[in-house]
């Protein structure tokens, strides 16, 4: 039978994925006891937001107001990864709560989801729980010969040491950036792992669209 915890979170459209119990060295703020992780995988917490919010809301005061509900239900404090600047160390916390490896795009890779998942908070308790870690399983990077990957961006923003943001932003300014924008990253599309939860076009070009307005604001 799955937590209690785990299941609230799931019946408010996230999905748990991770959790440890911090040392100091985590940085984890307020003194928590344990940590949960949570996000989207898959289409339910890009559905909540539209019928929530619309496809024209802004999605991070979105998960804001849906996660500080979810948390005062379940007795915990939240923090989010556009929180502060530097940020939370959430890709850290990731390898703490089993949610799988660094890919050779510097994104997460989850066992299950693939490059398809985001985090969007982190759930605090004062008190731990007795959940079994999760298990990041077999690091799929590393079988994998041909990194397809590292080759399908058009305009070759990763290269397996960074990512040139500024070469995306172009790219996606101009018309051949048309089947970027509409269909989301070529590259994160080029796994193999986790293909059934590849965004659809709506959530791909919602995020592709916020991705460049933000890049136009700076």
């Amino acid at each position: 039978m799955e937590h209690p915890v785990l299941t609230a979170i799931r019946r408010a459209a996230f999905t748990p994925l991770g959790w440890f119990a911090p040392s100091a060295d985590d940085r984890v703020p307020g003194g928590a006891s344990f940590v949960v992780l949570i996000g989207n995988a898959g289409p339910d917490m890009f559905r909540r937001f539209l019928r929530e919010s619309g496809a024209d809301g802004g999605l991070d005061a979105w998960t804001r107001e849906a996660v500080s509900g979810l948390a005062a239900d379940l007795g915990a404090g939240a923090v989010y990864p556009f929180d502060t600047d530097p940020p939370w160390p959430f890709l850290s916390w990731a390898r703490r709560g089993g949610a799988g490896h660094v890919s050779p795009l510097g994104l997460n890779i989850h066992a299950v989801y693939g490059l398809w998942h985001a985090y969007r908070a982190a759930l605090l308790f004062p008190v731990a729980f007795d959940l079994p870690p999760p298990s990041p399983g077999p690091y799929p990077c590393a079988t994998c010969v041909a990194r397809p990957c590292l080759s399908a961006c058009p305009v070759g923003a990763f290269d397996g040491a960074g990512y040139d943001v500024a070469a995306c932003a172009t790219h996606l300014a101009r018309a051949e950036g048309w089947t970027c924008m509409e269909r989301g990253c070529l590259a994160r599309h080029a796994c193999p792992v986790g293909q059934g939860f590849a965004y659809a076009p709506a959530q791909a070009g919602f995020h592709m669209r916020a991705f460049r307005a933000a890049r136009e604001e700076e």
